[in-house]
Protein backbone atom coordinates (compact mmCIF):
# COMPACT_ATOMS: atom_id res chain seq x y z
CA UNK A 1 0.00 0.00 0.00
CA UNK A 2 1.60 3.22 -0.92
CA UNK A 3 0.77 6.48 -1.56
CA UNK A 4 -2.83 8.29 -1.04
CA UNK A 5 -3.99 5.14 0.33
CA UNK A 6 -1.60 4.23 2.64
CA UNK A 7 -2.45 7.52 4.51
CA UNK A 8 -6.61 6.88 4.10
CA UNK A 9 -7.17 3.13 3.41
CA UNK A 10 -10.60 3.93 4.65
CA UNK A 11 -11.34 5.55 0.96
CA UNK A 12 -10.02 2.38 -0.93
CA UNK A 13 -13.11 -0.13 -1.40
CA UNK A 14 -11.35 -3.31 -0.95
CA UNK A 15 -8.76 -3.00 1.69
CA UNK A 16 -8.97 -5.27 4.54
CA UNK A 17 -11.74 -4.07 6.55
CA UNK A 18 -10.96 -3.23 10.37
CA UNK A 19 -13.93 -3.55 12.15
CA UNK A 20 -17.53 -4.26 11.33
CA UNK A 21 -18.35 -1.67 9.21
CA UNK A 22 -17.50 -2.52 5.46
CA UNK A 23 -15.24 0.93 4.23
CA UNK A 24 -17.55 0.75 0.45
CA UNK A 25 -20.37 2.53 2.43
CA UNK A 26 -20.56 6.51 3.23
CA UNK A 27 -21.21 5.46 6.80
CA UNK A 28 -17.98 3.39 7.19
CA UNK A 29 -15.72 5.95 5.56
CA UNK A 30 -17.24 8.84 7.88
CA UNK A 31 -16.59 6.86 11.06
CA UNK A 32 -13.26 5.71 10.27
CA UNK A 33 -12.77 9.79 9.35
CA UNK A 34 -13.59 10.59 12.58
CA UNK A 35 -12.21 7.94 14.53
CA UNK A 36 -8.66 8.74 12.79
CA UNK A 37 -9.47 12.71 13.64
CA UNK A 38 -9.72 11.65 17.16
CA UNK A 39 -6.42 9.47 17.03
CA UNK A 40 -4.65 12.73 15.73
CA UNK A 41 -5.95 15.34 18.17
CA UNK A 42 -5.16 12.68 21.27
CA UNK A 43 -1.31 12.56 19.74
CA UNK A 44 -1.07 15.96 19.77
CA UNK A 45 -2.34 16.57 22.81
CA UNK A 46 0.25 14.30 23.93
CA UNK A 47 3.14 15.71 22.40
CA UNK A 48 2.71 19.17 23.62
CA UNK A 49 1.84 18.13 27.01
CA UNK A 50 5.07 16.15 27.00
CA UNK A 51 6.68 18.88 25.32
CA UNK A 52 5.25 21.55 28.22
CA UNK A 53 6.59 19.16 30.93
CA UNK A 54 9.99 19.08 29.84
CA UNK A 55 10.43 22.13 28.13
CA UNK A 56 9.17 24.59 29.82
CA UNK A 57 11.19 26.29 32.09
CA UNK A 58 13.65 26.37 28.82
CA UNK A 59 10.93 28.23 26.78
CA UNK A 60 11.08 30.74 29.57
CA UNK A 61 14.95 30.75 29.51
CA UNK A 62 14.90 31.24 25.12
CA UNK A 63 12.44 34.11 25.45
CA UNK A 64 14.33 36.19 27.65
CA UNK A 65 17.60 35.77 25.59
CA UNK A 66 15.91 37.01 22.81
CA UNK A 67 14.14 39.53 24.67
CA UNK A 68 17.29 40.81 25.52
CA UNK A 69 18.37 40.70 21.73
CA UNK A 70 15.51 42.92 20.63
CA UNK A 71 15.67 45.64 23.61
CA UNK A 72 19.02 45.38 22.07
CA UNK A 73 18.31 46.72 18.64
CA UNK A 74 18.73 42.94 17.40
CA UNK A 75 16.33 41.28 14.22
CA UNK A 76 15.04 37.49 14.01
CA UNK A 77 16.13 35.32 10.66
CA UNK A 78 14.01 32.53 10.20
CA UNK A 79 14.78 29.59 7.90
CA UNK A 80 13.89 25.78 7.15
CA UNK A 81 13.09 24.00 4.18
CA UNK A 82 9.66 22.93 2.55
CA UNK A 83 7.05 22.67 5.10
CA UNK A 84 9.49 24.16 7.56
CA UNK A 85 10.24 27.11 5.12
CA UNK A 86 6.09 27.99 5.59
CA UNK A 87 6.74 28.06 9.45
CA UNK A 88 9.56 30.50 9.05
CA UNK A 89 7.81 33.07 7.07
CA UNK A 90 5.14 32.18 9.66
CA UNK A 91 7.50 32.69 12.47
CA UNK A 92 9.22 36.21 10.82
CA UNK A 93 5.48 37.44 9.94
CA UNK A 94 4.64 36.85 13.86
CA UNK A 95 7.05 38.65 15.70
CA UNK A 96 6.98 41.35 12.21
CA UNK A 97 3.71 42.48 11.95
CA UNK A 98 1.47 40.67 15.14
CA UNK A 99 -2.02 40.97 15.68
CA UNK A 100 -3.87 43.46 17.96
CA UNK A 101 -1.89 45.52 20.16
CA UNK A 102 1.58 43.56 20.47
CA UNK A 103 5.05 45.59 19.62
CA UNK A 104 6.32 44.79 16.49
CA UNK A 105 9.59 43.20 16.22
CA UNK A 106 11.91 42.80 13.29
CA UNK A 107 12.09 39.86 11.82
CA UNK A 108 12.61 38.11 8.10
CA UNK A 109 12.69 34.99 6.52
CA UNK A 110 15.34 33.30 4.93
CA UNK A 111 13.19 31.89 2.45
CA UNK A 112 11.31 34.78 1.28
CA UNK A 113 15.09 36.50 -0.38
CA UNK A 114 14.11 34.12 -3.71
CA UNK A 115 16.69 36.00 -5.67
CA UNK A 116 19.21 35.30 -2.89
CA UNK A 117 18.51 31.74 -2.55
CA UNK A 118 18.50 30.88 -5.60
CA UNK A 119 21.32 32.46 -6.73
CA UNK A 120 23.26 30.68 -4.06
CA UNK A 121 21.56 27.18 -4.91
CA UNK A 122 22.49 27.57 -8.84
CA UNK A 123 25.76 28.99 -8.23
CA UNK A 124 27.55 27.57 -5.20
CA UNK A 125 25.67 24.78 -3.25
CA UNK A 126 22.14 24.54 -1.61
CA UNK A 127 23.92 23.72 1.55
CA UNK A 128 24.62 27.77 1.90
CA UNK A 129 21.39 29.16 1.21
CA UNK A 130 20.60 30.22 4.65
CA UNK A 131 24.44 30.60 5.77
CA UNK A 132 25.63 33.10 2.93
CA UNK A 133 22.52 35.46 3.97
CA UNK A 134 23.47 35.41 7.99
CA UNK A 135 27.52 35.87 7.21
CA UNK A 136 26.58 39.42 4.83
CA UNK A 137 23.62 40.58 7.24
CA UNK A 138 23.93 38.77 10.79
CA UNK A 139 25.15 40.74 13.95
CA UNK A 140 25.90 39.34 17.54
CA UNK A 141 22.73 41.26 18.63
CA UNK A 142 20.47 39.36 16.14
CA UNK A 143 18.78 35.89 16.35
CA UNK A 144 18.80 32.66 14.11
CA UNK A 145 15.77 30.86 14.21
CA UNK A 146 16.05 27.32 11.98
CA UNK A 147 13.38 24.40 11.54
CA UNK A 148 14.00 21.20 10.75
CA UNK A 149 10.96 18.47 11.20
CA UNK A 150 13.69 15.93 10.99
CA UNK A 151 16.52 17.52 12.94
CA UNK A 152 19.22 16.81 9.94
CA UNK A 153 18.81 19.80 7.52
CA UNK A 154 22.24 20.42 6.18
CA UNK A 155 21.89 23.86 5.20
CA UNK A 156 20.08 24.83 8.51
CA UNK A 157 22.43 23.07 10.23
CA UNK A 158 24.85 25.26 8.41
CA UNK A 159 23.27 28.08 8.47
CA UNK A 160 23.49 27.79 12.83
CA UNK A 161 27.50 27.21 12.16
CA UNK A 162 27.65 30.46 11.10
CA UNK A 163 24.88 32.47 13.23
CA UNK A 164 27.19 30.70 16.02
CA UNK A 165 30.41 32.03 14.36
CA UNK A 166 28.87 35.96 14.16
CA UNK A 167 28.01 35.43 17.46
CA UNK A 168 24.04 35.43 17.02
CA UNK A 169 21.71 33.59 19.36
CA UNK A 170 20.73 30.51 17.99
CA UNK A 171 16.92 28.96 18.22
CA UNK A 172 15.92 25.74 17.01
CA UNK A 173 12.86 23.34 16.45
CA UNK A 174 13.33 19.75 15.41
CA UNK A 175 11.41 16.80 15.58
CA UNK A 176 11.95 12.71 16.07
CA UNK A 177 15.02 12.36 18.77
CA UNK A 178 16.19 15.96 17.25
CA UNK A 179 19.07 14.15 14.68
CA UNK A 180 21.82 15.88 13.80
CA UNK A 181 20.41 19.28 15.29
CA UNK A 182 20.95 17.60 18.90
CA UNK A 183 24.00 17.14 18.26
CA UNK A 184 25.12 20.27 17.20
CA UNK A 185 22.94 21.85 20.39
CA UNK A 186 25.36 19.65 22.52
CA UNK A 187 28.37 21.20 20.53
CA UNK A 188 27.10 24.66 21.64
CA UNK A 189 25.84 25.52 17.70
CA UNK A 190 22.35 26.09 18.70
CA UNK A 191 22.04 27.69 22.29
CA UNK A 192 18.64 26.58 22.71
CA UNK A 193 16.73 23.61 21.07
CA UNK A 194 13.18 22.54 21.15
CA UNK A 195 12.36 18.88 20.15
CA UNK A 196 8.79 17.74 19.51
CA UNK A 197 8.30 14.12 20.83
CA UNK A 198 6.98 12.97 17.66
CA UNK A 199 7.32 10.12 14.57
CA UNK A 200 4.89 11.92 12.90
CA UNK A 201 5.81 14.99 10.83
CA UNK A 202 2.51 16.26 10.74
CA UNK A 203 2.06 16.37 14.67
CA UNK A 204 5.97 18.15 15.20
CA UNK A 205 4.68 20.81 12.55
CA UNK A 206 1.60 21.05 14.50
CA UNK A 207 3.72 21.17 18.05
CA UNK A 208 6.68 23.66 16.15
CA UNK A 209 3.71 25.63 15.53
CA UNK A 210 2.55 25.68 19.07
CA UNK A 211 6.16 26.33 20.06
CA UNK A 212 7.19 29.02 18.16
CA UNK A 213 3.52 31.15 19.01
CA UNK A 214 4.48 30.44 22.86
CA UNK A 215 7.74 32.11 22.20
CA UNK A 216 6.49 35.08 20.86
CA UNK A 217 4.14 35.73 23.85
CA UNK A 218 6.83 35.02 26.02
CA UNK A 219 9.35 37.33 24.13
CA UNK A 220 6.68 40.04 24.49
CA UNK A 221 5.91 39.75 28.22
CA UNK A 222 9.42 39.93 28.96
CA UNK A 223 9.47 43.09 26.83
CA UNK A 224 6.84 44.48 28.55
CA UNK A 225 8.60 43.97 32.08
CA UNK A 226 6.53 41.15 32.75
Amino acid sequence: MTGVESLYPFLYPGAEEQGPESRTTVDSVLAQVARSTRDKVAEIDRVRAALIATDAGRMAACATAMAERFAAGGRLFSFGNGGSSTDAEAVAGQFLAPAGSARPLPAMALTRDVATLTALANDVSFEVVFARPLAANGRPSDIAFGLSTSGGSRNVLRAFVEARRVGMLTVGLAGYSGGTMAEAAARGEINHLFVMPSDSVHRIQEAQTTTYHVLWELVQLALAGR
